[in-house]
């Protein structure tokens, strides 16, 4: 039964840019450091310091509104946002309010075999702020590292366009995976570089004013997300059927206790008293240099998982596994080119086998570390690897074994089958010796599929593949016992 109640969502995703150093001085943003070591006088706040643009991240907040579809300001601006909380050492953190540097847009989703745009309404560049530490060393002090404070970050805020849990998570992956694309994020979610905010509500369906919202903060997991987006939704509904008014305000997920729990009253944008930061000049970008930036954008992830389709003929689902990550796309790719060299007009027939091979037997084993990703071998040794298979040198089984030696190993296809003596047996009378001992020994068998009983022959290639330790040509090893089976030879 549908529920009387709709869910409305809008997401605002702080991505941290890929930069070296701040947005605002030349401290490091390298992860991990000892706490308060990556630190200066303007991280700090201390009086009388200075902050001082970063070009690149400017480049990069472009890059990413111009895949989205935004419209690129040739003039923003800073503003200083006020609230005091240790995390802020100024009092303020630095961001852009009335003219942000990018607005519209909209990012494609796809559920259950539907798509959608979800509309974006602004990319912005502001600092983050520092690390609250609660509960240090195991009592009831509070401590703040500052190395992350200053960081470049990019908050896309998204249209209330998303109407379930499931909506917002595939609507973060999807985003999630174009910033990776870009390079302007590594998508890394447990150190806090892609985090998300939902501001969650309910109203009456049909009904087109928007609810009351709630803010839940800083959810560093898709599963999270969800569970948290569901919860709050069932709160709100409970409450506001029981006669109850949903209060904005600002709510976390407690994964220990499995629900949403306050925070603080959630302040509106008046609360924060911006104004202009007077220690910034305007951003001016010419438009010659957005016309760049958009002339070097990479192929999208939508843009291949479509060409995929079209020029490969892999199946939607493969494709979407392919485009996961930069790397695994780039990876598939070499191997497809490697493989189809002699013959392009075959890059189809290499597309379709290289995908099976890399998806059932590669990507089990691959490890990911945000742009990174550690395959264990190069796409020339699997391409030659799939070569093997395609000459009947090797059998599909026997190239499972192969690759697992050649992730421990390093060492190439052809090496390892050369040293292992692991050819495939394409030698007609060896297969047919072995298949003719395979059917004797089972006569019963061989009576119930002349009786029409002919899948008893999955088990016939099984036995003699058995017989033969895997080394049997497939193909060969089929037809053999097929022409006996249909002769009177046994």
């Amino acid at each position: 039964m549908a529920s009387a109640f709709e869910t409305v969502i809008g997401l605002e995703v702080h991505a941290q840019l890929l930069t070296r150093s701040k947005l605002f001085c030349g401290c490091s943003t390298e992860f991990g450091a000892d706490p308060n070591t990556h630190v200066c006088q303007v991280c700090l706040g201390l009086p009388g310091s200075l902050p001082q643009l970063n070009g690149r991240a400017v480049e990069l907040a472009m890059r990413a509104a111009l895949a989205l579809g935004c419209t690129v300001r040739e003039r923003s601006v800073f503003a200083r946002k006020n609230y005091f909380y240790p995390d802020l050492a100024k009092n303020y953190q630095i961001s852009q309010y009335e003219l942000p540097m990018n607005e519209g847009g909209a990012l494609r989703i796809e559920l259950e075999g539907h798509e959608r745009n979800v509309g974006i309404t602004r990319i912005h560049l502001e600092e983050d702020a520092a690390k609250n530490i609660h509960g240090a060393g195991g009592g009831q002090v509070t401590v703040v590292d500052y190395n992350r404070a200053g960081t470049p970050l990019m908050e896309i805020v998204s249209e209330p366009d998303l109407r379930s849990a499931e909506e917002a998570e595939e609507y973060l992956k999807r985003l999630r995976e174009i910033l990776l694309y870009l390079g302007v994020n590594d998508g890394n979610l447990e150190e806090g570089s892609f985090r998300c905010d939902a501001n969650v509500s309910i109203r009456p369906r049909g009904e087109s004013k928007l609810g009351t919202r709630v803010e839940l903060k800083n959810i560093n997991s898709f599963r999270f997300v969800r569970k948290a987006i569901d919860f709050e939704v069932a709160r709100q509904i409970a409450l506001v059927s029981g006669g109850g008014k949903v209060v904005q305000e600002t709510r976390t997920w407690n994964e220990n206790q499995g629900k949403t729990i306050t925070m603080r009253s959630k302040e509106d944008a008046m609360d924060y008293r911006y104004f202009p930061d007077p220690d910034l000049l305007d951003v001016l970008v010419a438009a010659t240099q957005i016309e760049t930036a958009r002339a070097e954008l990479p192929e999208l992830p939508l843009a291949k998982r479509t060409r995929y389709v079209s020029e490969l003929g892999l199946t939607a689902a493969d494709a979407q596994v392919l485009t996961q990550h930069p790397e695994v796309a780039r990876f598939f790719e070499q191997v497809v080119a490697e493989l189809s060299r002699p013959d392009p007009k075959k890059q189809d027939k290499w597309g379709k086998r290289a995908a099976n091979f890399i998806q059932a037997e590669l990507l089990r084993s691959a490890h990911f570390d945000g742009l990174q990703a550690q395959l264990g071998v190069s796409p020339e040794r699997m391409a030659e690897l799939l070569s093997l298979i395609e000459d009947s040198t090797i059998s599909g089984k026997q190239a499972k074994t192969v690759l697992a030696d050649m992730l421990t190993s390093g060492k190439s296809a052809a090496k390892l089958v050369k040293e292992q003596g692991l050819s495939q047996v394409s030698d007609t009378s060896a297969i047919e010796a072995a298949a003719r001992e395979v059917l004797q020994k089972n006569a019963d068998n061989v009576q119930a599929y002349r009786a029409g009983k002919t899948n008893v022959l999955g088990f016939f290639v099984g036995q003699v593949m058995r017989s033969m330790k895997g080394a049997g040509n497939p193909k060969l090893v089929n037809e053999t016992i097929q022409r006996l089976l249909e002769s009177s030879e046994v």
